[in-house]
Formats: structure tokens, C-alpha cells, sequence
């Protein structure tokens, strides 16, 4: 058997499976199992596949063909052009948090990051004169950080931020450290154990510029219409939320505004249908201002924002 006869006969079980992307998957699996990167596999496109590269490639592939999604099984994931550990312990980034990420680091640049896929005239020149000013230390909080991607993204890509990060499972602060190790900002971003915003010291309140979080939003009655990976994988806690699936995030509104500074940015991710509702709860209260919403690449309002009133 040669490398494409592999291809074929893996895109072909995957499909079978119920896979959506069996292509992609196929390639990603044999890759992995080979030991490759994309040029060296077509490079080999005709040339025959060893039998260990074989035996392992069809392990891999019955692990796909379970359930088990593929980030899992070659325990990485790509978000904000980095490279991140994961496993069952954590959420699988999405590209749906990187516009999260985006409108942290646009807040925190003054809009001069030009990182990302979108054009952003999200913050307008009164709200620019409320961020900080680059280069000056920027405090930023990172709530249920899981894999860290969104603590170690922002820290790799405004230096001048000092993080602190919170989630309530120690497992999952493991895998955030290592991805903290693995991109070189360990030094920048504490990790702390606990509930939302508890862990928090008090000689904080009053002087963090960004609060930023993707809570679980999934509503219970709608768990049984996920997806198998992300039903049966994923860790529950992170994905589903209680009630209409924004009880998390009426939480941290009302928790938020002690640890702000003046100005300072509340960013939350939400699901499909959820923004006009959070949006309409944030607006009825004193504490913020500013409120909107940002769209994700499919052109769903995924992210909220709001600034802290003085």
C-alpha cells in the first residue's frame, strides 16, 4: 500500500463513521502517524507506507472513528497562529474565541495590533482614550481559562501584559501551565485555583483593565443535540451552563465591576442567540456602558462587551 492508497482507505472509514471532515482528518491522522508535515507527505504521495506507520495510522484512525475528536488524539490545537496542549482535561480552543482575543488585544494596543482576520472599528476614539497606554503594564484576568489559550495568546501578543488566570478544575490549571511554558510567558501570567473571580487578591479591586472569559453557555435541554466529540469529550463543565445557558455571565457582570478600573473592558463569549438577551441585562444596570457585540467569522454576535463606568 502507498501513501495515497492510506489516504483513501482512511477517508473512506471516517466518512463511514459520520465524519464531516473525514479529508482533513484523514491527512491529519496519517501525518501524525507518520511523523510528517504536510510537504513531506506529498512529497511521498506515491511511495510505499511502512507497516508500523500502517498499524499505528489504523490505531489512530478507530480512535477517530469512536468519537474521539482529532485534537485530542494528537494532543494539540492551533489558536491565534500558536500551538496548544490539549486533551479531555480541557476545552478544544475554537476559532470563535480568537475574535475574544482580538478585541482584548485591539483594547489594550489601542487598536495598533494588526493581528487577526478582521477589521475592527469595534472601539471608537473616545473608547481608545480609556485603554491603556501601550507599553504601560496592563492587568488582564483570564476566568475559566482552561487550556489557557486565551491567558497565553493575550500575554504573547501585548508583552506589556501581566495576567492572572482562574479556573475551578487543577487539572485543567495543569495543561494552562505547560501551554504558558510552551509559548514563553510563564513568567507573566499567574495561575489561580477557585470560582469565577474569588481567587482574586483584594489589593486588586479597582485596578485590572480587561476581565475576559468563554464560560459555558450551552443550555442542559440542548446537550443531547452536541455534536458526539464535544457531548461525549469534552469536559461538561466547561461546555454547559445553567438555565438559559447565561447564568455564568450574569455572575460575572455583577462581580466585575469591584475588580475594573474605570474603562476598563468586560469581554464575554456567548452562543448562537444569546447576545441580544446578555446585551439587554448588561445595559439595565448602572456599572457599564458601552455595550455591543462582535461577530465571529460565520457572522454570529459571538463576543460582548461593555466598559466599566467610573
Amino acid at each position: 500500500m502507498n501513501v495515497k492508497d492510506a489516504f483513501l482507505a482512511g477517508r473512506e472509514h471516517l466518512t463511514a463513521a459520520g465524519s464531516s471532515e473525514s479529508s482533513i482528518e484523514a491527512e491529519v491522522l496519517l501525518r501524525r502517524a507518520a511523523g510528517w508535515d504536510r510537504a513531506a507527505l506529498y512529497i511521498r504521495w506515491e511511495s510505499a507506507l511502512a507497516a508500523d506507520v500502517w498499524e499505528r495510522y489504523q490505531a489512530l484512525l478507530e480512535e477517530r472513528a469512536r468519537g474521539r475528536p482529532v485534537h485530542y488524539i494528537i494532543g494539540e490545537r492551533e489558536f491565534m497562529g500558536l500551538s496548544f496542549l490539549v486533551d479531555e482535561r480541557v476545552l478544544i480552543p475554537r476559532p470563535e474565541t480568537e475574535v475574544l482575543v482580538e478585541a482584548v488585544v485591539e483594547f489594550l494596543t489601542g487598536r495598533a495590533s494588526g493581528i487577526g482576520h478582521r477589521a475592527s472599528t469595534h472601539f471608537t476614539a473616545d473608547d481608545e482614550a480609556r485603554s491603556p497606554k501601550p507599553g504601560a503594564r496592563q492587568l488582564v484576568v483570564d476566568i475559566g481559562t482552561g487550556s489557557g489559550c486565551i491567558a497565553v495568546a493575550v500575554a504573547y501578543h501585548v508583552p506589556s501584559a501581566a495576567v492572572l488566570a482562574t479556573d475551578i478544575s487543577a487539572a485543567a490549571l495543569d495543561v494552562a501551565v505547560e501551554n504558558a511554558r510552551r509559548h514563553g510567558v510563564a513568567d507573566r501570567i499567574e495561575f489561580l485555583a477557585g470560582d469565577m473571580l474569588d481567587p482574586l487578591p483584594p489589593a486588586l479591586a479597582g485596578t485590572i483593565d480587561v476581565i475576559a472569559s468563554n464560560p459555558p453557555y450551552v443550555p442542559p435541554e440542548l446537550v443531547a443535540s452536541l455534536p458526539r466529540e464535544i457531548r461525549d469529550f469534552e469536559p461538561a463543565v466547561a461546555v454547559v451552563g445553567t438555565g438559559d445557558g447565561l447564568a455564568f455571565h450574569r455572575a460575572l457582570e455583577e462581580s466585575a465591576p469591584r475588580w475594573l478600573r474605570p474603562g476598563g473592558l468586560l469581554a464575554m463569549e456567548v452562543g448562537a442567540g444569546q447576545a441580544p438577551a446578555l446585551c439587554a441585562f448588561v445595559d439595565d444596570r448602572a456599572a457599564f456602558s458601552h455595550v455591543s457585540t462582535l461577530r465571529d467569522y460565520a457572522g454570529i454576535e459571538r463576543v460582548v462587551t461593555a466598559l466599566r463606568n467610573p
